[in-house]
């Protein structure tokens, strides 16, 4: 087995995370002419994220002031296999190309959850760019215990104030009722523009026309191949779960319980030192679950997580 090439790789965020940065490899360069996201090789005895405040010094002339792992991909080319470790980049000191010489030949800001307006892209970043546009923050339905009317109302306030991602669950109601309330749902989320998955039915999110379903844990366990939607998610519990999905090709995961919640508040939960731990080196976004609130989301990032999801307090 060819030797692994450990690479830092920055995903710059701006505007509140809607623009990131990809950067075109210069002539010379294999691959030169193709767009990445800016980095470099991770030097002997250097951590990821001192290369990757090296490299974006070396390269972008700017200085890193707030940064947090976010995912791992492998990925072999002709002359080498690499792992590319992606941070979020969201704070940084000085203009870009300003204070230093690029080492690109140019760079272009991007809209997140559109298609990108540059190429050839390098075919390693393909699936960062449909993890870039997966919302950072789900609610989960719990209409069984809230009501319908209510869960609805509710619903419709937070799509209004930027909610993008809602799985629906309620898995204890009788297929009509639930497929009733599905399309009541996937109605007013598709009005916002918002992203809706059916936790454990693959009828039906089909009948509803959902972007995709969600898999639980036991689920996930058994499953042999990625359901074909647009979005598939999992529910895990702990480090094997989440390379499983990773492993099925799946978009996201949920992972917790991290805090108690009122459900379940004699359970500790994971806390955050664990939550990381077990998040090293995932492959796909994972959605930070247990006890969250909104403003923690930034606090879950910082951790390694993609963002959160909640069932309460969205």
């Amino acid at each position: 087995m060819s030797k692994i090439v450990e690479v830092a790789a920055a995903v710059m965020l701006r505007a509140g995370g809607t623009e990131f940065l990809l950067a075109q490899r210069p002539e010379g360069k294999v691959y030169a002419g193709y767009w990445e996201f800016p980095g470099g090789k991770v030097e002997p005895g250097e951590s990821v994220r001192d290369a990757l405040i090296r490299e974006l010094q070396e390269e972008l002339g700017i200085t890193v002031t707030a940064c947090s792992p976010w995912l791992t991909r492998q990925f072999t080319y002709p002359h080498a296999t690499v792992r590319l470790n992606f941070w979020r980049v969201t704070a940084w000191e000085g203009e870009i190309g300003i204070t230093a010489p690029l080492e690109h030949a140019a760079v272009d800001w991007q809209k997140t959850g559109k298609t990108a307006t540059v190429s050839p892209i390098l075919p390693a970043n393909d699936p960062i760019l449909k993890a870039l546009s997966l919302p950072t923050m789900m609610a989960i339905t719990n209409a069984e215990h809230e009501g319908t009317e209510r869960q609805l109302e509710r619903l419709e306030e937070a799509l209004q104030t930027g909610l993008r991602l809602i799985q629906v669950r309620d898995k204890g109601w009788p297929p009509a009722q639930r497929l009733w309330f599905a399309e009541a749902v996937y109605r007013l989320a598709h009005s916002h523009g918002a992203l809706v998955v059916i936790n454990g039915d693959e009828e039906i999110a089909r009948k509803v026309g959902a972007d995709g379903v969600h898999l639980s844990s036991a689920s996930l366990a058994s499953c042999t191949q990625r359901p074909d939607f647009t979005w598939v998610g999992a529910s895990c519990h702990n480090a094997a779960e989440i390379t499983r999905a990773g492993e099925l090709g799946l978009d996201y995961a949920l992972f917790g319980p991290v805090l108690p919640t009122p459900t379940h508040p004699e359970t500790t939960g994971l806390g955050w030192a664990e939550f990381a731990g077990q998040l090293a080196g995932n492959t796909l976004p994972v959605l930070a679950l247990g006890g969250m609130k909104p403003e923690m989301c930034q606090e879950a990032q910082q951790h390694g997580a993609h963002g959160i999801a909640l069932m309460r307090g969205w």
